[in-house]
């Protein structure tokens, strides 16, 4: 597991148009916005699964049906590739799940 170069970065980032990067540049964040706080806490019981399963944990913020998660490696100081893949399995979570859309 190697930090992402920012050609890399760059690279994973255009596969992901919801994700960004924190202001520390150092963490790859997205908000999720769900019909209600049901649907926000499986989809958090969902990803914590696959977390624990890789021993690589989000950091997030959950207020009724909106979810901020942030995917970081520490070990290495900023994204990797653990991060993408969270992030790409987030993604494909999230479209087969009730929601409103991404604000």
């Amino acid at each position: 597991m190697h930090k992402l170069t920012p050609a890399e970065l760059t690279q994973a980032l255009a596969q992901l148009p919801h994700w960004a990067l924190d202001a520390a540049g150092t963490g790859l964040v997205r908000q999720f916005v769900f019909t209600d706080f049901a649907a926000a806490f499986g989809y958090m019981a969902q990803v914590a699964l696959w977390a624990e399963a890789a021993n690589h944990h989000p950091e997030w913020h959950n207020v009724y049906n909106r979810l901020h998660i942030t995917w970081t490696t520490h070990d290495v100081g900023g994204v990797s590739d653990n991060d993408i893949r969270m992030a790409q399995r987030c993604d494909q979570a999230f479209a087969d799940r009730p929601h409103t859309g991404t604000p």
